[in-house]
């Protein structure tokens, strides 16, 4: 508290001391583009991705921009849904901690999320850099506009940004009275409401408030609880106070809170492969010894029967203060801002209806703070922008697991000795591994951009940022048997413990590591651009990025002697070469634009998430991929043919391959089984086959990233005509969007058992607008597709392949009134 006092504190002063303002924001689109607002429906997009206002095509970076009103004509009310309708960026969740959003392929490792490294696509709202993906599932907020950045954009958005970033613009205070009110309802008892009011409270002084609220019934029903899971239960208020008293100087103070409280996030039944294990050690053989039915092998039956508690409790908010002051031919910005995220989740970990893990949760606590100041200066031949950043953050997590009554017969070989441990339940029931980690990392930055203006078509523009990082952390995890005493799985148990059983260590085993490491980096890039006509611009870009170090947070693997691999607790940055060259074109009087980007991605020592198949040793961790690449080819078209109609499709091609990595985990078809000798050639040749030898490792080299679809569009129109109902003048108009996505696979080493099918949404819209108001029914999923938005490999090597599937068509009506 006492830190939170002096953050705003020292913004308080800093507004009297350290008057700010940020010329990229403050400058009008130059005069050259006055002539593209006269086009129809006055469609200019203007955008701050270079930390200034510029119109989108005058920007020399391949960039998709969401307006607000298309955001909520589509219903993709966050980035999860957002990658509806921008093909190349790619959002797949099991729950809002374990979420990767990718951009080209890269940014997240794929599956579970670990504290200890970056994220590769930054997430910006409104200038403030938010550290995690799970603390960005918030739903979208009175949000302006939504900037997709493509390929990295270190130097002036930071280390976490080798992928690319999402920059989230919301509507801001306006010293002119304004409001809106937006009502939704539909089917699965879906409603929601919008709310925002703007306008001055003095001369010098605005205000804006927003809220939101949220719910719907979920989608798949749980047998055991009776009860409809992965709903939606969201609250969101956003406050803004805007102080200018003169043009020169503002400072906006801003506070968010956003509440998610679902029941959720659940899975069902998808599929069953063959792995190495002992048949009668895979899943349909101890299903049945235990006289197991899943309620549907067909997960579009949306049935489940899972017995632990689910819960996804998100709350997430901050404050933030930003200041503005144009100082001669230049502008200063300063951002400060604290932000927190509570997570506290409830899963079940087993995938199924028996008590094998019965409790599984880590609930986490984070607070940043972040400070950056900025200046820009703008003049006929020479642009600039300068800065400093600082960042602290520290997250707390305490996690529980423990065995249930079911997980001995489940996991432990199988025998008709009534004597056998696998035959008595206390075996394991009650097992418990208690998990307490904290992480404290801290970073500071300083880079420029230049823009030089060789001449009227050619501008050279270099950029770079100097990098420093350090990160410690804490892992421990305390083992208790049902009678709550400690154990060990040492030779001679610890001082205060007992000495476990074999299967007890062979599930769980007390751990302790406090892994730190600290690292410089340097990131630069140099980007040519020619305007080969007034509405015709080329670009090439190299640029030279990097993801800082990263720390195993979730525990550390174990060596072939079940020891501890110290070795593996800090990861090596990556290192990433990228090549880009596009070109951004505008005709029929800036009508129709049509962009097309290439380029290439190279990493070496990609960070990437492994996964253990047992329930005793880590989830996931980090580990060093030798070299990934990634390339493709990107379109983006998109016609303003009149104020009747309006048109848009994008594309993407992108090839994503794991180049070098010859020490992965080995997918579910060959894992299981007793390990191959140690030193031996690995024998890839008896997948899925019951009682093989399994690899220790696989070389996954030129096979395809996890999570990476190598096609993906999307599209959209809308068509209207001018009408006047009930004694109102306005439009009827009929739009559609969709999307498609071709096949990816679900797993971090990709498995035969894990390739999602392809597939193709389309949603339409018909309704009337006028001045003020706009009534319209909509249907999502028109079509009613199933498709899968996730496959995860249950825990064991049984072959259980459980699953999240795709929202079923949706169907209501929305009303919005504005003033």
């Amino acid at each position: 508290m006492i830190a939170r006092f002096l953050l705003l504190a020292s913004v308080a002063s800093a507004s009297f001391v350290t008057p700010a303002a940020f010329a990229a924001e403050a400058a009008q689109p130059a005069a050259a583009d006055d002539q593209q607002a006269s086009s129809p429906r006055g469609d200019v997009i203007v955008v701050t991705a270079r930390r200034r206002q510029e119109t989108a095509q005058e920007v020399p970076l391949a960039i998709s921009v969401v307006k607000g009103d298309s955001i909520e004509a589509t219903g993709n009310f966050n980035i999860v849904k957002l990658q509806q309708l921008a093909p190349t960026l790619q959002v797949y969740t099991t729950n809002p901690r374990n979420t990767s959003v990718n951009i080209r392929g890269l940014g997240v490792p794929f599956g579970l999320t670990s504290d200890g490294f970056e994220q590769g696509v930054g997430i910006y709202v409104d200038d403030v850099y938010n550290s995690r993906v799970a603390a960005a599932t918030f739903d979208f907020l009175d949000v302006n506009q939504v900037e997709v950045l493509r390929g990295p954009q270190g130097t002036l958005y930071g280390k976490n940004t080798t992928a690319g970033a999402i920059n989230i613009t919301t509507n801001q205070p306006t010293f002119d009275f304004e409001g809106r009110a937006e009502l939704t309802v539909g089917n699965l008892n879906y409603k929601q409401a919008k709310a925002a009011v703007s306008g001055p409270l003095t001369d010098t002084i605005a205000a804006r408030i927003a809220v939101a609220a949220t719910s719907r019934r979920g989608t798949l029903y749980n047998v055991t609880s009776q009860r409809w899971i992965n709903e939606q239960d969201n609250l969101g208020i956003r406050g803004q106070l805007l102080f200018q008293p003169t043009e020169d100087f503002s400072l906006t103070l801003s506070g968010d809170y956003s509440k998610q409280d679902p029941e959720c996030c659940g899975t069902t039944f998808v599929r069953v492969g063959k792995t190495q294990r002992p048949l009668n050690r895979q899943y349909d053989a101890l299903a049945a010894a235990q006289g197991y039915v899943v309620p549907s092998r067909n997960p579009y039956d949306r049935l489940t029967d899972l017995d632990s508690n689910l819960n996804a409790g998100n709350k997430i908010g901050g404050v933030s203060a930003k200041i503005k002051w144009d100082v001669g031919p230049g502008t200063l910005t300063s951002v400060t801002a604290w932000r927190f995220w509570d997570w506290k989740p409830e899963n079940d970990r087993d995938f199924t209806g028996l008590s094998i893990v019965s409790k599984s949760q880590n609930p986490s606590q984070q607070d940043q703070y972040s400070q950056e100041f900025r200046y820009n200066y703008e003049s006929k031949d020479i642009d600039f922008v300068v800065g400093l950043f600082g960042f602290k953050q520290r997250i707390d997590t305490q996690g529980t697991e423990q065995q249930g009554e079911d997980a001995a017969q489940w996991s432990l070989a199988p025998s008709t000795d009534p004597t056998n441990p696998a035959n008595i339940p206390a075996t394991l029931a009650g097992l418990t591994a208690s998990n307490t980690q904290w992480l404290k990392a801290d970073s500071a930055a300083l880079f420029g951009q230049l823009s030089w203006k060789v001449t009227d078509a050619l501008t050279i523009q270099p950029g770079v940022r100097l990098n420093y990082d350090k990160k410690s952390g804490f892992y421990q995890r305390v083992v208790t048997n049902a009678q709550g005493q400690a154990i060990s799985c040492t030779t001679v148990a610890e001082p205060g413990t007992i000495k476990g059983t074999t299967q007890q260590c062979g599930v769980y085993q007390p751990q302790v590591s406090s892994p730190s490491d600290s690292a410089w980096n340097f990131t630069y890039d140099f980007n040519v651009n020619y305007k080969i006509a007034p509405d015709v611009l080329a670009y090439a870009t190299y640029a030279k990025s990097f993801k800082t170090l990263g720390i195993n947070q979730n525990g550390l693997p174990l060596n072939a002697d079940n020891t501890v691999n110290y070795d593996a607790s800090t990861v090596k940055p990556e290192s990433v070469n990228h090549y880009e060259i596009g070109l951004k074109t505008q005709f029929l009087d800036r009508r129709a634009t049509f962009n097309l980007t290439a380029f290439r991605t190279d990493i070496k020592n990609f960070q990437a998430t492994v996964n253990g198949g047992q329930f005793g040793t880590v989830r996931g961790y980090l580990a060093n991929a030798g070299k990934v690449r990634s390339q493709g080819i990107e379109a983006d078209f998109k016609i303003v043919a009149s104020d009747r109609f309006t048109a848009y499709a994008n594309g993407a091609f992108t090839d994503a391959k794991y180049k070098k990595f010859v020490d992965a985990p080995c997918p579910p078809e060959l894992s299981g089984g007793t390990y191959q000798p140690s030193g031996a050639t690995p024998d890839y040749s008896q997948p899925g086959v019951p009682g093989a030898l399994s690899p220790r490792q696989c070389d996954i080299s030129g096979q395809n990233l996890p999570g990476v679809s190598k096609w993906a569009f999307s599209y959209g129109a809308e068509y209207n005509i001018p009408v006047t109902l009930l004694a109102k003048d306005g439009q009827l108009y009929l739009g559609v969007d969709g999307n498609y996505r071709s096949h990816w696979n679900s797993n971090a080493s990709p498995s035969i058992y894990t390739e999602v099918k392809g597939y193709a949404l389309t949603n339409v819209r018909a309704g009337f607008r006028g001045e003020g108001f706009d009534v319209f029914g909509w249907v999502r999923n028109a079509f009613d597709v199933n498709y899968i938005e996730n496959l995860q490999v249950a825990p064991g090597n049984t072959g259980l392949i459980a699953g999240q599937v795709g929202d079923p068509q949706t169907w209501g009506g929305t009303i919005k009134f504005s003033f």
